[in-house]
């Protein structure tokens, strides 16, 4: 069998812990994708990028998202954290990342930032978004 590509992944997310769930479940997703290798870039909750301004966290940002291959955006947070979120959009646009909007189950509304950001918009299914991630990534 052929050596599998490994993508390195962002995957925008919140740090609140009772918001950051999707984040959780979406790692674990992809973790568990059959015959799917990914390394991430995202900066989870347990492990800080250690800045102490908004202006370090941003510079931080855009050395994280530099090296992917594409970059995932749940479309349930945004609503609700658009300035971040929104940031780390505008980063991976600025490197002309890839750009996979993943829609929650059962939402019925996406926000059209990220609608228009997207390069594609895919369900909440492991299928979906991985072959979405093949077909984009960079």
């Amino acid at each position: 069998m052929p050596q599998l590509k490994t993508y390195d992944l962002f995957l925008s997310h919140v740090w609140r812990s009772a918001d950051n769930s999707e984040y959780y479940r979406l790692a674990n997703l992809l973790y568990e994708a059959p015959y799917f290798y990914w390394r991430n870039y995202s900066v989870p909750e347990h492990d800080p990028l250690g800045t102490k301004t908004d202006h370090e966290l941003r510079q931080a940002l855009y050395r994280q998202i530099a090296p992917i291959n594409c970059f995932l955006v749940v479309a349930g947070m945004y609503v609700n954290y658009r300035n971040w979120i929104q940031e780390e959009i505008d980063i991976a646009e600025y490197y002309s990342k890839p750009i996979v909007g993943v829609i929650p189950w059962g939402q019925e509304r996406v926000p059209i930032q990220i609608q228009n950001a997207a390069d594609e918009m895919v369900g909440w299914q492991t299928s979906s978004i991985v072959a979405a991630i093949r077909r984009w990534s960079i």
